[in-house]
């Protein structure tokens, strides 16, 4: 079984290369009838926060946003539903990752892949936030030490 949870199952596929997703997904699908309960959509989301003197919107920015539901129903008739967000200019990407959202939420055919896919990409990313926390460590200044160091002087 997943220890992964759902809603980090995106970021964990994302830590592999999109063409590996995009094949694996086929692959499993092959025997099985994939129906659009959203159309794959590649586009823009749009970054809004609250301005705090006249609390009207304020526009920070954009990025790349791709969309899917899907529908997937196997030849032994199961059947099992999935989503995904990403963020990436990349509507097939988006489909192939609802695909492998189904497979894995509904332990369709072949789950047991996609379960595997997540852990390898969940000790990936771990590894990134480890460099990433390390960076953030090593640019930490001290105030402490520097109101020392003008009192010495």
């Amino acid at each position: 079984m997943i220890t992964v949870p759902q809603k980090d199952w995106i970021r964990a596929l994302t830590a592999h290369p999109e063409e590996q997703l995009i094949q694996l997904a086929a692959s499993l699908t092959e025997t099985a009838n994939v129906s659009m309960l959203q159309l794959a959509q590649a586009g823009l989301g749009l970054i809004t926060l609250q301005e705090s003197a006249l609390n009207e919107p304020f526009y920070l920015g954009e990025f790349p946003l791709s969309s899917c539901s899907v529908a997937v129903t196997c030849a032994d008739g199961q059947k099992g539903s999935g989503n995904a967000q990403v963020m990436a200019d990349n509507a097939e990407l988006a489909k192939a990752l609802a695909v492998l959202d189904a497979i894995l939420a509904h332990q369709l055919s072949g789950w047991l892949q996609v379960a595997q896919l997540i852990e390898q990409g969940t000790e990936k990313r771990q590894a990134q936030d480890q460099i990433r926390s390390s960076m953030l460590l090593r640019t930490r200044v001290d105030f402490a030490t520097l109101d020392q160091t003008e009192n010495a002087e």
